[in-house]
């Protein structure tokens, strides 16, 4: 996901947004502590829009 994608969004959606991937996040690291995950970069690429996510918001909540 793209910060200038993410940047578009209102602050509720971003809420639900950042939820959502805090949410994914918590599956894939189960997932990896159960040996069922085949594709481990998804956490990197999980914890990356998480943080363009939080940057967002308190770039909104500032202006």
């Amino acid at each position: 996901m793209k910060y200038t994608d993410i940047n578009t969004k209102t602050i509720e959606e971003l809420n639900a947004l950042l939820k959502e991937k805090e949410t994914l996040l918590f599956e894939l690291n189960l997932k990896l502590r159960t040996m069922q995950l085949t594709n481990s970069s998804e956490i990197r690429v999980a914890r990356k829009d998480i943080a363009r996510i939080k940057t967002a918001l308190n770039e909104k909540r500032r202006a």
